[in-house]
């Protein structure tokens, strides 16, 4: 256990506030302005509420309100609440995708608060990107931080049947395309999918990554799927305030919670939950930050003999307000700890273990997290695929797979990338059957630019219309952790670098074989060899702002596509005063 800090002692606020000088009188004069008493600035933490709130990421737009719970946590605590608004990547709006500013955010993010006169922080998220980019910029800094989601939404519902936001989407788009669904049906259905505030219903990427943070030990116990609308979720928050004052007392930063255990304990417990393969992505991304040495073996490793026990869309058939009454997440770590696939020892923000946060809970619904005889599948986790057509490898997530897939040999059907594909997969004429594996190209980090989430390709609709409702798919993209289907996903090395994915042509034969890990193009060696050293770009170059510097810089997905120059870098949290 972490030997607590001195206390009382000077805190890094007292570099501005602190003292007579005329420097120290610049900063607390002006902030005075607002009507703070000057005993506030006497010594105390000062606590900044990073908050991803805007009107833009429709997850996280209640988070003013509950900010104020945690400012009022922070008051009772003896803390000195300021907020502090953070660059915000909604998936739901920004183009060409959230992902591609994920790495923006976190620089954003880490600059805000070592830029500024803050002891500790909390970090508001709710969508994808959010949790993600502040757990990153916060472990750059390495203050003490704590993490409060917004929570999910509550249950969609749809002429009597549960309607998961995204998972339906990909359904009915797709029943529409086969005829199964008329266009007036769909807009109907489109008012029942979002019927409060709050991320996903899903296990998507959202519920996945408020899995994460509390696996991981940065949130506290439960937080992950109260909803949104649910009043203990501002309990939550306002108990969130309180815990960070006394982190900042103590001395508990990110480098101590997150731990080589810790995020092995999050590797099994995506697995568990049937969470998102976008949690690779972040998850590499994040221990890159705070020097935590965590590769996709690591993934295969930890992950591979876990069950999903989770019974939630996009591989189950509940959702999260299910999930949080029937225990929630630390009724899944209990699990593990059970069966001895957690690190028990590790520390959380609370200063307790993970263990003894989780070992008293009760299941209270053995239909939403099942008996691990009854598992949605005995091996979950996320796949790491390698081979000639992978080297650096390639995920896929076998409890949203069609077990009849997860060994196939077909004949490609390529796409150059995603606009190639939208003009052609609506086409009659298009030669593809359900046999076939659609190929997308040109889709990762640098190619689309940013790696978007449309590799879970919609089936064309002459395939749809026999009633397959599942093909292997392979790309170098990402896919929203609400689709499901057999979709291999982050190829690396990807398109837009000249990997062997740019070299795969109409009628190549495919193998996928995810028993034991194999990806495969079947092509002689020296043909693919041929056909790399005579590739050339496909994809256009930005010329100018973020998204130049984004081209120049981010890294494969294999190793999370953060950006090179910020991969494993903590600094100096103090900054020079130049008044």
């Amino acid at each position: 256990m972490k030997k607590k800090a001195e206390w009382p002692r000077r805190l890094r606020s007292q570099e501005w506030y602190g003292g007579t000088s005329r420097d120290v009188i610049y900063h607390r004069g002006w902030m005075k302005n607002q009507g703070y008493p000057h005993d506030l600035f006497d010594g105390r933490p000062v606590i900044g509420i990073l908050n991803t709130w805007s009107d833009m990421t429709p997850c996280n737009g209640h988070l003013r309100e509950l900010a104020e719970k945690v400012k009022a946590g922070v008051w009772e605590a003896g803390g000195f609440p300021l907020e502090v608004p953070v660059f915000s990547a909604s998936e739901n709006t920004f183009r060409p995708t959230a992902m591609m500013y994920r790495n923006l955010a976190a620089l954003a993010v880490e600059e805000a608060i070592r830029g500024q006169p803050m002891d500790g922080c909390v970090l508001m998220v709710g969508c994808d990107k959010t949790t993600p980019s502040l757990l990153m910029g916060a472990a750059s800094v390495d203050l003490p931080a704590i993490v409060v989601t917004g929570g999910p939404m509550l249950n969609g519902y749809f002429r009597g049947e549960r309607v998961g936001s995204g998972t339906h989407l990909w359904k009915f788009s797709e029943m529409v395309k086969a005829g199964e669904m008329t266009q007036a049906e769909f807009l109907e259905a489109e008012a029942s999918m979002s019927r409060s505030s709050g991320t996903c219903n899903t296990m998507g990427t959202a519920s996945t990554m408020a899995s994460m943070a509390e696996a991981l030990g940065m949130a506290l116990s439960g937080n992950a799927a109260i909803p949104a609308v649910d009043s203990r979720r501002k309990v939550m928050a306002q108990l969130t305030g309180r815990r960070i004052v006394q982190m900042v007392k103590d001395d508990l930063k990110p480098s101590e919670v997150m731990t080589k255990e810790a995020f092995e304990n999050a590797i099994r417990t995506n697995a568990a939950i049937g969470g998102s393969t976008n949690a690779v992505i972040h998850l590499l991304a994040v221990a890159g930050r705070v020097g935590v040495d965590l590769t996709l073996d690591d993934w295969d490793r930890c992950g591979r003999d876990v069950p999903t026990v989770v019974n939630l869309m996009p591989s189950g058939k509940y959702l999260m307000e299910e999930f949080f009454y029937a225990g929630g997440l630390p009724v899944v770590l209990k699990r593990l700890g059970e069966a001895g696939l957690l690190h028990k020892d590790a520390l959380t923000v609370s200063g307790e273990t993970m263990w003894d946060e989780v070992k008293d809970v009760v299941n209270w619904n053995e239909d939403v997290i099942l008996p691990a005889e009854k598992a949605l599948t005995q091996s979950g986790g996320i796949v790491v695929l390698r081979g000639n057509l992978a080297p650096k490898g390639a995920v896929l997530k076998p409890s949203a797979a069609s077990p009849h897939l997860l060994t196939h040999r077909g004949r490609a059907v390529v796409f150059e990338d995603i606009d190639d594909y939208k003009a052609k997969i609506n086409d009659d004429a298009l030669d593809i059957d359900e046999t076939c594996v659609m190929v997308m190209k040109n889709c990762g980090p640098k190619g689309y630019p940013g790696m978007a989430e449309v590799g879970n390709m919609g089936l064309p609709p002459k395939v749809l219309k026999k009633g397959i409702t599942d093909m292997v798919r392979i790309s170098d993209a990402r896919m929203s952790g609400t689709a499901y289907g057999t979709v291999v996903l982050h190829t690396s090395p990807e398109a837009a670098v000249g990997g062997p994915l740019a070299v795969v042509r109409n009628g190549d034969m495919i193998e996928l074989d995810v028993p034991n890990r194999r990806l495969h193009l079947d092509i002689p060696e020296e043909e693919l060899a041929r056909r790399l050293a005579g590739w050339k770009p496909h994809h256009d170059l930005p010329t100018s702002g973020y998204a130049w510097l984004h081209q120049q810089h981010v890294q494969g997905a294999d190793t999370g596509a953060d950006l090179d120059f910020l991969k494993g870098c903590r600094g100096s949290a103090v900054g020079k005063d130049s008044h």
